[in-house]
C-alpha cells in the first residue's frame, strides 16, 4: 500500500470562492479508479505553515502510476494545481519495514 500526501497553501483568500471551488474541484480525483481513501483536510498545527493537505492510497505502484497518468489528475494539475497552489510538500508512505 502506498499512501500519497500533500500539503499546501493557495494563492486565494481564507474562505473565499475560489478556495471553495478549487477544493471541491479536487474531489474529480476521487473518481480515478485506483485512488482509495481519498480525503481533503484543512490542516490545524501552528507548526505547519501550509492550509490544507489531500490524502489518498494506492494498492501499489502501478496504481500509483495508473493515477499519476489519468485525464482527471492531469487535467487538475495543469488547470488548478499550477496556477493555483502557492507553495506545497508532497510526502508518500509505505508501511516500515527493516532495511536488514
Amino acid at each position: 500500500m502506498i499512501r500519497h500526501t500533500v500539503m499546501f497553501t493557495l494563492i486565494h483568500q481564507p474562505g473565499s470562492d475560489e478556495e471553495k471551488a478549487f477544493l471541491e474541484e479536487a474531489l474529480t480525483l476521487a473518481t480515478i479508479p485506483t485512488v482509495k481513501k481519498f480525503e481533503r483536510l484543512r490542516q490545524c498545527s501552528q507548526k505547519c505553515d501550509h492550509h490544507f493537505g489531500f490524502s489518498m492510497e494506492f494498492d501499489n505502484e502501478a496504481d500509483y502510476q495508473t493515477y499519476n497518468e489519468h485525464a482527471a489528475h492531469t487535467n487538475f494539475v495543469s488547470g488548478h494545481w499550477i496556477p493555483e497552489v502557492k507553495a506545497f510538500q508532497e510526502i508518500d508512505y509505505v508501511a516500515y519495514q527493516p532495511l536488514d
